[in-house]
């Protein structure tokens, strides 16, 4: 029989996280190595596009073919690299390529949670920009939030367009500034709390179709109690569309720091958003955020009733408690020949019990 510890170390081993999916919590599995997200230098043949893939779909519903939401996120970052170089000054603004990306995001986060979790991805390749994945995982969880606060196609679009942009301002002052956001003062903290209007500012020069994306930009620091920045604004003055960039950037910031700063967990993340919830953000979209966020996350080992053992590769977002796993243990603890994929939301006589922690039985 397999003692359940080196089960559990196992799997991070044998079995790592899909690329972009965030790893289990570290007290139930030792973190493995995913895949990070980054752009794809891989060669296209004829007729091959790696950006599109076939996803596995509940039997009764048709199959169809849906973008592969690695490729798409490493296809935003790759976009906003170009962007970088704008800052400094050059060509037109390529509205019309931003804008078209994120309607594709929009249509992904439509169709699968996928791409969602792979912006929950800490795993970062190491000569990645910070700020261009930072902004890509804004947009995407920006958009994903204003899906469930009711938004329209239109306004989730132009919000992900600014969320894509929201720190382009950033670009424009030392690197260093950014790695040490948690300790700056005097003249260092009064110019990093000018990247808003420095950001809007750009983004005007650039004459976007929409000037929502300007306001929204500039006023993602500001917070209900007019504790933020630049212009110390309250809620009741504030576009809508700033508080959820406001929020997006905050939570992913808490994911995915800059900093040395120990990295949350979605879950944990969303537990330090609440603490504040009075003071920073409306409770609604605290709300419509954590109705995205799996009780059981991608990476999670866990014990069914039938005590078999396997771990969480998808969620389903109308039954969080019922996820997609890959089953890796028997009933008796003994390590199955080949994981057998089951998906929970199908099964209605299989349930989780709960995780496995190392150590346990």
């Amino acid at each position: 029989m397999v003692r359940m510890s080196d089960l559990v170390r196992g799997l991070a081993r044998d079995t790592p996280a899909r690329p972009g999916e965030p790893p289990a919590d570290p007290a139930a599995v030792p973190p493995a190595d995913p895949a990070p997200v980054a752009p794809s230098a891989r060669p296209r043949g004829a007729g091959d596009d790696p950006r599109r893939t076939e996803r596995a779909v509940p039997t009764g519903e048709p199959s169809e073919s849906v973008e592969d939401p690695a490729a798409l996120m490493g296809e935003l970052q790759e976009l906003l690299l170009e962007v970088r170089g704008l800052t400094r000054g050059g060509t037109e603004f390529p509205w019309a390529r931003l804008e078209a990306m994120i309607q594709r995001v929009v249509a992904s986060l439509d169709g699968s949670p996928d791409l969602f979790w792979i912006a929950n991805n800490p795993a970062v390749a190491p000569a990645v920009d910070y700020l261009a994945l930072h902004q890509a995982r804004v947009a995407v969880v920006a958009v994903r939030i204003a899906v469930n606060a009711g938004y329209d196609r239109r306004r989730l679009v132009a919000l992900g367009m600014a969320g894509a942009l929201i720190d382009v301002g950033l670009w424009q002052m030392p690197e260093t500034l950014l790695r040490r956001v948690d300790a700056l003062a005097g003249d260092e903290l009064n110019g990093y709390r000018s990247h808003p209007r420095v950001s809007a500012e750009i983004i005007q020069r650039w004459r976007p179709p929409n000037e929502g994306i300007v306001q929204a930009v500039l006023e993602h620091h500001e917070r209900e109690q007019g504790q933020g920045f630049p212009q110390g604004l309250t809620g009741a003055a504030l576009v809508p569309e700033a508080k959820i960039l406001g929020l997006a950037d905050t939570y992913t910031g808490l994911t995915l720091p800059p900093t040395a700063r120990p990295r949350l967990r979605p879950h944990e993340a969303v537990r330090e958003l609440v603490k504040s919830r009075h003071e920073a953000f409306p409770p609604t979209l605290i709300k419509a955020l954590l109705s995205e966020i799996s009780v059981f996350p991608p990476g999670t080992v866990v014990r069914l009733n039938t005590e078999e053992i396997g771990r969480v590769v998808g969620v389903n977002r109308h039954h969080p408690l019922r996820p997609r796993v890959e089953l890796v243990a028997d009933s008796k603890g003994q390590r199955m020949p080949s994981p057998k994929a089951v998906d929970l939301s199908e099964s209605p006589f299989l349930y989780i019990t709960g995780p496995v922690t190392e150590g346990g039985r």
